[in-house]
């Protein structure tokens, strides 16, 4: 037993050796390195083999078993020595066969057989592997390869292609997709294999497609003819390609296919591999041919070659084998002489072996297999089997990864191992695999008691082996668990569960419950920063996160709860980024200009500043952070730029146009808060909620701007602020007052801007060359440095501020590049007015009164006692160097102060003085005093006179002192910025004047003394705008400029209206000359003061800017504080003197109707032409009168620039308004008329005018045309075309402009004007072919009729379906009349459904039968056979009708006692009675029989003088008949059915009834006497009050009834439904007696109608024919009366009745009322006094669906529901009309119903709402609420026959069993249960098979059985 001992241990010892090639063969621990030695015996016998060149053992075969059958029994024998150690000896034996499963083997390494076949894993794999893979993915920079056993591998870009084809290869982008595909077979060498660094235990492989390593070793020696072999496209050439072999010693070449052969052959591209067949070898050029044939690739088998050594083996060669012995899990084979090679379990020939695979491959059996795999340090070889594979194509998948498959199929249980299942996929099943790890625990370690072969299990798809064409599956219950499984199933923004596994500084890595891992960055794992990532985040806990993106298999989340909470929509891809989205994002940057902020899957998009919802003036980092969650709204997007715009401010503020705040408007606003920049303010705007005024924006003086600042706050408001520019939602504002005052003037476009004018402004900014001037918006000019100031040597700097107000003199425009040139200089922009004084008073009040806020203002009063120019007693309080201050006794905080040069004397402390005010600053509760004797004096004086004086004086003062006049001054006071003047000439009139001016305020003052004399100019007068005081401009302000000022003020006094001056031209405007004359006074020329004649082209063609002309002063009006001057210099003006001032202001405004009139255009906007005709009047040209052309039209706005000259004559005029309306065209005024407001006189027959189609009317009522304003005229449907059409509305669209004719107008009763037009461009005028030219070029059979005397009988004619009703149709013949076509003339057969075969429009042609002029009556048939269209004879002979003939005909029409025939070939109708139907009795009719159908009867009377005809249909009259007549009829029956139809109801009831027609017998007597004797009859079939589903609430009854029988109810409801269905039966047969009445003498005149209705009053349908009559007649009125007149004589308890004529009342209304809706209305209300409200309701809801008044009908149902709240048929119909017009969610109606509904309806309106979910709104939603009720009633069979009914007509066979399953599982009684088995059985019997049939039997049965049990 020692030498077997020792033989056991070697044997152990060698797969110990082989386990150290798991790291290829480097021993990494002693004992591995002690075995070595052991193992080198064996390597270096390998080396010198048997075989010179083979892979063969040095044992035989009979050898080798015997070792192994020796070393089995000694296993055994262990194993049953060693029971106690039973589980270790299983661990090593487990542990053995893993080494033996991982090893490989090959024939040299040892002289045994091996156990397994030899298997590719992690472990084993090796550099210099050759490998065949198929690829899976083509990425950018690599190729992903999966490899035998499931291995995945990569391929770097560089090692796909050799490197001598580097050059070859076209572009560097996309290489690899161009050369590569997925699905496509490669061999393939091991480069390299690394650990990988993010998981460990995982291995990366690196491959090499380069064909030098994987032809290592071949030469071309070792080429045979025949061999597949593998090349790479190296070059194109003009015949074929040349190739590479991975070798430089020798090429090849492929030729091309020719033209035709092999399309595919286009695709070979440099670099591409393919395989070739070697056709030939040239030796001498070291060329090899090949041949690329797919099929014959495939089919190519490797011979037996002498000497082939393994280099030359390839994976993917496919060899002839022969079966050597079987393994444990594959097969040996012997291939090529001196190879062996194992199959894997996986590879073959059946993918799904079973346990007994092995018998399916006995010893020596011959296969054909492709080499797999080679290693050659082991020398083994993996071959396979699959049948995909071997015929060279990659095994295909069916099956997804993450799909699950509920009855997947145990093939084979492997212990220990798994499990093999066979899926059912889709087309063929899929063969998986389950590993023993991916079952759960405890079945795992039972494999075989908890798994049978066939059984049927749940599985998962968990990856895929490629190459094996292998699924991998797995079983555990948490793998179904999640909406994550791969990353497939990863979608950006949803919300999953993670675990997480490791947090680093960068972020958490965590894994979903699939096993697919994230990370979450440290910004998104908190709201906030986080320092310690690990605190927060603990690895194992388990956290909510959402999708960001899954980009290349690498996933984002976060974890901040605004993400994670929002409910919005998510922003994923830059297509979905609609404006006015609302999403939530991140922001991942913050710059000045705004924010970036990202989305989902990478989408970014910008936040300008402007749109962050910032206060004015602060930076956006002090509000937003990088990483903060923000709500934010899409505001525009261009996808295919990836540009999104995105704002912070969610709500969009709608404003109107007109209401929307401007720049340039003035607003007004309250403060806010205050910022370093300036003041925040809430504005009082449309659309804005908040702006801010800058610092220096606060006035115009900055000291005052900077005090202003200090004493505001929030809550201070301001009346006035100019709005300068609009920042996104925040509006920039100033309160300056220059610009204010001027707002009206400033410009925000550079159109505005015209040089030479003096425009105010701010500055911007400042530079050494010059000083940039804002105006409105950004609008900025530029004033050069030489330009700013008058002296050219001051800096810039020094003479202005940024913010300062100027005013600026417009020297150059450039409107092609947008620059404005403006000059500053004080001599030409100085002041003209005393807006900035003005504005200095104002700010000092304002900031006295914010200063005094707090005391509400109280103290303020003090003022009012201290007014300049006032008498005031004071005491001295304390003497100063420069003065006294005085103390006043009323006001203790008030103090005055009198200045040296003011006392004139000196003064002792305490002593009382009388003082005059000079000037007061409550601001600082200052008051200047003086107590100079000459101007005390004065003003005391003055004061001392009685108010009458007073009032004198002021009057007196006031004519002596005027605007612009110049007096001399004396400086009474220097104040800082102004002095304090005295106008000694003017009764020492206080004035106040600055001391600088708008562009010198930085300027150095000049230097005033008390005392001294100066120049100035009154501005102002003193007012409440001034504070009360007098303003004056100092001469010394502007005298750089202009001449004395009271030499300019009497130039100005000398020009008076009248007055003849010259004027020199500033500026040429469109429709004005701008001049200036005098001293600085400017003017205009307005255009229509410039020729006396008619109106020129262009006026001002022949005028300069510069020229002087001479011109007469026409007015003066007055704006605001300046005046503007007009001026003419027509002819007749300047040559007649005698013009005065008022003889120029005379109004001359007479106008007429027809005078013509000429004008300039000034507007032009969407419908008219504004013109102005003089300075005052104004004319108007309406677009539809400016021309007939409708390309004209079209061009309006363009045809008529501004200045353009147009004539016209005048239509009407507007003498309040100064307005007049022009026409283009002249017309006849009537006699008498001069101003006739008729804005129709224009418009004659034969006019052509242009109109604007405004509605196109349904049906063929037309189209509406619009002519003017308020006028309209009507297209009949038969002017549309010249010839009939198909269709003529066709290519005519609303607000469509278009050219037609006034054919006729006229009014109605009322005055209302008709205009009838016509679009027929062959009428006269219009353009077209004449109507003789026209009538040559139509079918000459078919003319157009214009007059009734114009048609005679059998002429052909065309027309227009008009209406269809069951008697038969009316079409349009032409505009005047329309032909009546009866029901049996529409065709030559039977037609039958007339409102589906002839709709309304339709274009049909036919033959006139007969005409009434004087009723203007037409009937035409449109039958086309020769035999219609013969008269028919006035009489048939009786005679030829014998008693007992047979006879075939059809059945005209059914009644209760019998059925009327039409005898075949004849007029003739007989009675076959109820009696004479049948040998049997017959109990209903209508069920056996239908009209129109063929029968066959026999004649069992005749009567000729009563014309009737007695038939009978028994089977006994027929008995003698022969089989052969029987035939004939069948044929004859058989042919007439071709164009007929199965129902003919109503065939006859336009019908009239002639002499020939035979009276019905006796049994209908007693009908026709009810209703000749009856009150009232059921409602009229006519279109009163169309609803779809009319019995929604009835629709229960019919299942109600078959439960009813199923469940035995009482008889007592059995009864009334017997009695109401009684009554129902006699009220149609009264109906059908009444209409048959009625066909018998269908009344054509009004008497006519008139002696119906007197002989039955009650009855509406009697009534609604008259009222249908009036209306054909177009008589609206009479129909009116006639619904008037019935509802007056209808008896008051037919209360249904009566409802019959509201009804049609509402539909006269709906279509002639005028206005439409107030006529309903009006309408509705009085029917509610008579009848039910809610039938009223109910009635006029049908009305508004049947005409598409969906508004009306939803206003009208909200009112229902309310009214009505516990009716079911009201909600029910607001269910309705939301599903039909889909415009919101049912959910809330049906909510609301429920609870208004009292509780007994629930089941009712639920049952109905269902069933209308079902067939019109989402099925899903009818089956949730038919759950819904069956759950609280599940025995009700009704529902549950109702809800299969639904889920029938959806048709889904699988849902309806089910369905069934569930309604016969109901425990129930039997008679119950009865019910529903003969559903399901009648459902399997008319769609299921016979085994279907048999198993509901079944199943009935057996639920009999049990329940008897």
């Amino acid at each position: 037993m020692a030498a077997p001992k020792s033989q056991k241990k070697k044997a152990r010892d060698g797969p110990k050796v082989s386990k150290a090639s798991k790291q290829p063969f480097k021993p990494r621990n002693k004992s591995l390195e002690a075995a070595q030695p052991q193992a080198l015996p064996f390597q270096l016998q390998d080396d010198m083999p048997d075989f010179p060149r083979g892979g063969g053992s040095f044992l035989s075969r009979k050898e080798r078993e015997e070792v192994h059958a020796e070393v089995d029994r000694e296993l055994e024998a262990e194993e049953n020595a060693s029971k106690s150690n039973k589980k270790k000896n299983m661990r090593k034996k487990v542990n053995a066969t893993e080494d033996d499963l991982g090893s490989l083997f090959g024939d040299g390494i040892s002289g045994k057989l091996p156990r397994f076949a030899n298997r590719i894993t992690l472990k084993n794999i090796c550099p210099g592997m050759k490998l065949w893979g198929v690829i899976s993915e083509v990425n950018e920079k690599d190729l992903v390869v999966n490899l035998p056993g499931g291995l995945r591998g990569l391929v770097r870009a560089a090692d796909a292609l050799d490197p001598a084809l580097d050059d070859n290869v076209e572009g560097t982008e996309n290489v690899l997709s161009s050369l590569f595909s997925v699905g496509q077979l490669v061999s393939s060498v091991v480069s390299q294999v690394d650990d990988d660094k993010k998981e460990k235990g995982k291995r990366k492989i690196w491959l090499s497609l380069r064909l030098s390593s994987l032809h290592k070793g071949f030469t071309l020696e070792a080429i045979q003819e025949g061999m597949v072999l593998s090349a790479c496209v190296k070059s194109i050439e003009d015949h074929g390609y040349i190739l590479h072999f991975g070798s430089p010693s020798f090429t090849g070449f492929l030729p091309k296919p020719s033209q035709g052969t092999d399309p595919g052959g286009s695709e070979f591209k440099s670099g591409k591999l393919l395989q070739g067949v070697v056709k030939s070898i040239d030796k001498t050029r070291k060329v090899v041919y090949l041949n690329s044939d797919l099929d014959m690739v495939s089919k190519i088998v490797t011979k037996d070659l002498k000497g082939i050594s393994m280099d030359l083996l390839v994976p993917g060669m496919m060899v002839n084998a022969r079966v050597q012995s079987t393994l444990e899990n594959g097969i040996m084979l012997s291939f090529l002489t001196y190879f062996t090679g194992t199959v894997d379990l996986f590879h073959l020939l059946n993918p799904l072996p079973t346990k007994d695979w092995k018998d399916d491959y006995p010893q020596n059996k011959k296969v054909n297999a492709r080499i797999l795999f080679i290693d050659p340090l082991s020398r083994a070889v993996g071959l396979t089997l699959n049948p995909h594979l071997v015929h060279n194509k990659a095994p295909p998948l069916h099956v997804g990864i993450g799909d699950i498959y509920e009855n997947s199929k145990v093939v084979r249980i492997d212990r220990g191992r798994g499990l093999l299942l066979e899926v059912p996929s889709s087309p063929v099943s899929t063969s998986a695999y389950v590993s023993v790890l991916d079952i759960a625990e405890d079945e795992a370690r039972k494999l075989e008691k908890k798994f049978k072969e066939g059984s049927k299990v749940r599985v998962r798809i968990l990856g895929f082996k490629h190459l094996e064409g292998l699924a991998v599956g797995v079983l555990k219950a948490a793998a179904f668990e999640g909406s994550v499984f791969t990353h497939s199933d990863v979608k950006p923004g949803m919300v999953v569960r993670a675990k997480i596994i490791a947090v680093d500084d960068f972020g958490a890595i965590v894994q979903f419950p699939g096993g697919v891992k994230a990370l979450c960055p440290v910004t998104h794992m908190s709201e906030f920063e986080i320092a310690k990532p690990r605190k927060k985040f603990q690895v194992g806990a388990e956290l909510v996160f959402r999708v960001l993106g899954c980009k290349s298999k690498r996933i984002t989340v976060t974890h901040k709860k605004t993400l994670l909470k929002s409910k919005l929509p998510i922003l994923s891809s830059y297509a979905d980024a609609t404006d006015g989205l609302l999403t939530h994002g991140w922001i991942a940057k913050i710059e000045k200009h705004g924010c970036f902020v990202r989305f989902y899957n990478g989408v970014q998009g910008f936040a300008p500043r402007h749109d962050l919802g910032l206060e004015p003036g602060s930076d956006p980092t002090s509000m937003y952070h990088v990483g903060q969650a923000v709500k934010c709204r899409v505001t525009s997007s261009v996808p295919s730029a990836r540009r999104i715009n995105l704002s912070f401010t969610t709500k969009h503020s709608r404003v109107s146009e007109e209401e929307e705040v401007k720049v340039g408007s003035i607003v007004s606003g309250v403060v806010d808060g205050l910022t370093p920049r300036g003041v925040i303010v809430y504005v009082n705007g449309k659309g804005y909620s908040k702006g801010i005024i800058l610092e220096q924006h606060l006035a115009d003086h900055h000291e005052l701007a900077t005090l202003l600042k200090c004493v505001l706050k929030p809550g201070a408001e301001f009346d006035q602020l100019l709005v300068l520019d609009i920042e996104g939602h925040n509006l920039v504002l100033s309160a300056k007052h220059s610009l204010i005052n001027s707002a009206e003037k400033l410009p925000s476009e550079i159109s505005e801007i015209h040089p030479n004018i003096v425009v105010h402004g701010f500055v911007c900014n400042l530079i050494e060359t010059g000083c940039f001037v804002r105006f409105l918006g950004r609008l900025t000019g530029f004033s050069p440095r030489k330009k700013a100031t008058d002296d050219l040597r001051a800096d810039l700097s020094e003479a202005f501020f940024v913010g300062q107000s100027v005013r600026s003199e417009i020297l150059d425009v450039d409107n092609e590049t947008g620059r404005i040139t403006v000059s500053l200089k004080q001599s030409t922009c100085s002041s003209t007015d005393s807006s900035l004084i003005e504005g200095y008073f104002q700010s000092e009040e304002k900031i006295a009164k914010l200063q005094l806020s707090d005391s509400n203002g109280s103290e303020l009063e003090w003022g009012e006692g201290f007014k300049i120019g006032s008498i005031i007693e004071g005491r001295i309080q304390e003497a100063k160097d420069f003065g006294v201050v005085v103390s006043f006794d009323k006001y203790n905080d008030v103090f005055g102060f009198i200045t040296h040069y003011q006392s004139g004397s000196s003064m002792e402390v305490g002593s009382t003085v009388r003082a005059v005010v000079l000037d007061v600053s409550k601001r600082e509760h200052l008051v200047d005093l003086s107590i100079k004797p000459e101007l005390v004096k004065q003003f005391d004086k003055e004061n001392s006179s009685s108010q009458s004086q007073k009032q004198k004086r002021k009057r007196e003062a006031s004519k002596s002192l005027e605007v612009h006049q110049t007096v001399t001054a004396v400086v009474e006071i220097v104040k800082e910025n102004y002095l304090v003047l005295s106008v000694p000439e003017y009764n020492s009139a206080i004035g106040f004047a600055m001391i600088y001016d708008y562009n010198t305020q930085k300027f150095p003052k000049k230097q005033f003394s008390s005392g001294q004399s100066v120049g100035a100019t009154v501005m102002a007068l003193p007012s409440p705008s001034t504070t009360g005081r007098l303003l004056l401009v100092l001469k010394s302000v502007t005298e750089a400029s202009e001449t004395s000022s009271s030499k300019r003020a009497r130039k100005k006094l000398a020009f008076n209206v009248g007055s003849l001056v010259q004027a020199e031209i500033t500026e040429i405007k469109p429709l004005e000359l701008q001049v200036k004359f005098g001293v600085n006074l400017r003017g205009r020329i307005h255009i229509t003061e410039i020729t006396d004649g008619s109106t020129m082209d262009n006026p001002f063609g022949d005028f300069k800017v510069g020229q002087t002309l001479t011109a007469r002063i026409i007015a003066k009006t007055d704006k605001k504080r300046t005046s503007q001057w007009e001026l003419s210099i027509k002819q007749k003006m300047l040559t007649e003197s005698s013009w005065s001032e008022e003889k120029l202001n005379e109004e001359d405004f007479s106008y007429s109707s027809g005078q013509p009139v000429s004008g300039y255009v000034y507007k032009v906007d969407r419908d008219w032409i504004w013109m102005t005709i003089s300075r005052q009047v104004n004319a108007q040209l309406f677009i539809l009168d400016s021309s007939c052309e409708p390309n004209e039209l079209q061009e309006f706005q363009r045809r008529f620039p501004i200045g353009k000259a147009v004539s016209g004559y005048v239509l009407s005029a507007n003498r309040e308004k100064k307005l007049v309306r022009l026409v283009p065209r002249s017309f006849p005024v009537p006699s008498g008329e001069t101003s006739n407001a008729d804005v129709t006189l224009h418009m004659c027959e034969g006019d052509v005018v242009g109109g604007r189609i405004s509605k196109i009317l349904p049906g063929v009522r037309g189209v509406v045309v619009q002519l003017g304003p308020t006028v309209s005229g009507r297209v009949h449907f038969s002017e549309l075309t010249d010839s009939f059409v198909t269709d003529p509305l066709s290519g005519y669209h609303e607000g469509q402009f278009v050219k037609c004719k006034v054919i006729e107008t006229g009014h109605s009763a009322t005055g209302t004007l008709h205009i009838d037009l016509s679009f027929r461009s062959s009428l006269k005028g219009m353009g077209g072919l004449s109507s003789k030219e026209l009538s040559d070029n139509v079918d000459s059979s078919y003319k157009r009729v214009e007059k009734i005397e114009d048609l005679h009988p059998n002429m052909m004619v065309q027309g227009y379906v008009k209406n269809v009703s069951p008697k038969g149709c009316f079409i349009l013949l032409s505009r005047k009349f329309d032909a009546k076509i009866l029901l049996s003339n529409l065709a030559s057969g039977f037609v039958d459904d007339p409102d589906k075969e002839f709709p309304v429009g339709k274009l049909v042609m036919g033959r006139v039968l007969s005409v009434e002029p004087v009723s203007c009556r037409v009937e035409v048939t449109l039958k086309t056979n020769d035999a219609d269209s013969e008269p028919k004879p006035k009489s048939y002979d009786f005679s030829s009708l014998h008693i007992g003939a047979i006879v075939s005909g059809r059945i005209k029409r059914m009644e209760a006692y019998g059925l009327f025939i039409t005898i075949d070939h004849t007029n003739l109708v007989g009675l076959c009675h109820i009696s004479e139907l049948s040998d049997d009795h017959v109990d209903n009719i209508e069920s056996k029989y239908k009209a129109g159908e063929k029968v066959t009867a026999k004649i069992l009377k005749v009567d000729e003088e009563r014309r009737r005809i007695s038939l009978g249909m028994k089977n006994s009259y027929f008995q003698d008949v022969t089989d052969i007549q029987m035939s004939s009829d069948e044929e004859s029956d058989g042919v007439t059915k071709e164009n007929s139809s199965d129902d003919e109801i109503n065939s006859t009831v336009f019908r009239i009834c002639s002499s020939q027609v035979i009276e019905e017998e006796n049994g209908g007597s007693a009908a026709l006497a009810q209703v000749e004797s009856r009150a009232s009859v059921p409602p009229l079939e006519v279109p009163l009050e169309e609803i779809e589903n009319p019995d929604e609430d009835n629709h229960m009854k019919p299942n109600e009834d078959r439960s009813d029988e199923v469940n035995n109810q009482d008889d007592d409801k059995s009864k009334k439904r017997a009695k109401k269905k009684a009554k129902e039966e006699r009220e149609r047969q009264i109906r059908a007696a009444e209409e048959r009445l009625l066909e018998k003498d269908i009344p054509r005149t009004a008497d006519e109608f008139e002696k119906l209705v007197r002989s039955s009053p009650n009855s509406s349908f009697v009534w609604i024919k008259y009222m249908a009559f009036m209306l054909s007649l177009a008589d609206v009125e009479k129909a009116r009366e006639i619904a008037e007149r019935a509802l007056r004589t209808i008896n008051i308890r037919e209360e249904s009745e009566k409802l019959n004529v509201w009804v049609a009342y509402f539909n006269l209304e709906s279509e002639y009322g005028n206005p439409r809706e107030e006529a309903v209305q009006n309408v509705f209300q009085r029917s509610l006094q008579y009848c039910d409200p809610k039938k009223v309701h109910l009635a006029l809801l049908g009305m508004y669906e049947r005409t598409e008044q969906y508004n009306l009908a939803d206003d009208l149902l909200g009112k229902m529901v309310k009214k009505f709240k516990h009716s079911c048929k009201v909600w029910l119909r607001r269910v309705h009309i939301t599903l039909k017009q889909e415009k919101e969610d049912v959910k809330p109606v049906i909510t609301r119903a429920l609870i208004c509904l009292p509780h007994h309806k629930h089941i009712k309106f639920i049952t109905q709402t269902a069933i209308l979910e079902f067939k019109c709104g989402v099925p899903d939603r009818g089956r949730s609420l038919f759950e819904k009720i069956l759950r609280e009633y599940p025995k009700r069979t009704d529902l549950w026959s109702v809800y299969i009914d639904q889920e029938i007509r959806l048709g889904d066979t699988d849902v309806i069993r089910a369905l069934f399953e569930r309604a016969t599982s109901l425990s129930l009684p039997l008679k119950k249960i009865k019910f529903l088995f003969k559903k399901y059985l009648m459902f399997e019997k008319n769609t299921g098979d016979e085994e279907r049939v048999e198993y509901v039997k079944r199943k009935a049965m057996e639920y009999a059985e049990n329940t008897q049990d």
